[in-house]
């Protein structure tokens, strides 16, 4: 699965207005595809490594059984300068990828498992993600 964008029109993104995550609509409540998923409580930023780590932490519960599906891309490149570096030159380099995650947003969605070894991998998954969430069951 592709974690970041292999092409983009700027190298380096602008700071990301706070305000954006405070809008209510949203397109992903509830699970689509999968039965469970782990739904984000309030919003923050996610990396490429923690989605990582969420998705590993699935996988290792549920085996070979099952269909994973994760949701967000990073779309969103974030710079950092160096430790000993001084004031001005200019923005530093990309240091890694992440996107902006909105409170509601269902993060990952598990199907093809049964309800105890579902529950057991996403709440494993769920102490991976530095945002407060829980997991959520699909309603009709």
């Amino acid at each position: 699965m592709k974690q970041y964008p292999s092409s983009l029109k700027f190298k380096k993104n602008h700071k990301f207005q706070k305000s954006y995550l405070k809008l209510n609509e949203q397109k992903i409540f509830y699970p689509k595809e999968g039965l469970f998923a782990i739904r984000c409580l309030n919003s923050g930023i996610l990396s490429g490594i923690q989605t990582e780590a969420c998705r590993k932490s699935v996988k290792r519960n549920v085996r070979r059984v099952g269909k994973i599906k994760m949701n967000p891309f990073m779309y969103f490149s974030q710079t950092a300068k160096g430790v000993g570096v001084r004031m001005g030159s200019g923005k530093g380099s990309h240091s890694r990828w992440i996107c902006h995650i909105r409170s509601g947003y269902v993060v990952c969605e598990l199907s093809g498992v049964s309800l105890y070894k579902s529950m057991k991998a996403l709440n494993n998954a769920v102490s991976k993600l530095p945002i407060k969430s829980k997991v959520v069951k699909l309603r009709y």
